[in-house]
């Protein structure tokens, strides 16, 4: 069996990227999936977020980078049973810098997660939102990316970059990589603005679009100042009823055990992935 590895990215901030890669990861391991979330930002937020502090483990993703660290070394448990996490910090900030002048920069996340492969049943990277060498390192290690987002007024902008971006590093560093999900976050459907934006996304990405709307919430918002997921600090609101969807429709497209590209859509059908685009093909 080898672990589905996938990156949460989008060079937009604000979107939602980090609290969906927090909470996916923690209803994921309820459901009995063994879980790696990978935290690739220097911000540290999915890393505060599930209550460890940056600077307590001895090792972090810097140390793995730039040190030749063994990743098994920067893997911190979590309180939720089943997931287990790579931290960051800040010293992830002059990462790139020092990354730059390496052989085969763009792989070094890659190498590192390949002895983890059969480890885990999801391997998670919560990419930094910008398209810099870490997201580069977190897209050529992953086999699909999920794009959150935000249900608000230029939502699509800045989207052709990034699909440009996958296709680049399609064609050069990881031919294995491919849109594996279109995420609606921050939904109001009060709004006349939101329902727009939710009806524009599905237009563009009727395949890859996710049927779970993630909701603008208090709630979800709150969470990772507790240093908390949504499951452990308000496991009845409406934020984490729609993660614990998420997983769900997530497990379906992405079942244990399954290849890296052998994805299945809802009704358990197998879907083809455009070599030109790593859009799955209608």
């Amino acid at each position: 069996m080898t672990a589905h590895i996938i990156a949460i990215a989008n060079q937009k901030g604000g979107v939602g990227k980090t609290t969906t890669a927090v909470n996916l990861c923690a209803y994921l391991a309820r459901a009995g999936c063994r879980v790696l979330l990978v935290d690739s930002d220097p911000q540290a937020n999915a890393t505060t977020s599930l209550g460890v502090n940056p600077r307590a483990p001895r090792f972090s993703l810097y140390e793995t980078l730039i040190d030749h660290t063994p990743v098994k070394d920067a893997i911190t448990p979590t309180v939720h049973p089943g997931l287990e996490l790579v931290p960051a910090n800040l010293d992830l900030a002059g990462a790139e810098v020092e990354m730059a002048a390496r052989m085969a920069r763009e792989q070094l996340l890659a190498r590192a997660l390949r002895p983890l492969h059969k480890d885990y049943d999801y391997i998670v990277i919560d990419d930094p939102p910008s398209l810099g060498l870490i997201t580069i390192n977190g897209l050529t290690a992953a086999d699909g990316i999920v794009i959150p987002v935000q249900c608000e007024y230029l939502a699509l902008e800045g989207l052709s970059q990034l699909l440009e971006t996958i296709h680049q590093v399609r064609t050069v560093l990881n031919s294995r990589l491919r849109v594996a999900g279109v995420l609606l976050t921050m939904a109001d459907a009060r709004t006349n603005l939101s329902n727009q934006v939710v009806e524009d996304v599905r237009q563009h990405f009727p395949q890859e679009t996710f049927e779970t709307l993630i909701p603008r919430s208090v709630r979800l918002g709150e969470a990772p100042s507790h240093g908390q997921t949504i499951l452990q600090y308000a496991p009845e609101s409406a934020g984490a009823l729609a993660y614990e969807s998420l997983a769900g429709e997530f497990m379906r497209r992405f079942p244990h055990g399954m290849g890296e590209l052998e994805t299945q859509n809802s009704s358990g059908e197998k879907r083809a992935v455009s070599s030109e685009t790593g859009v799955e093909e209608r």
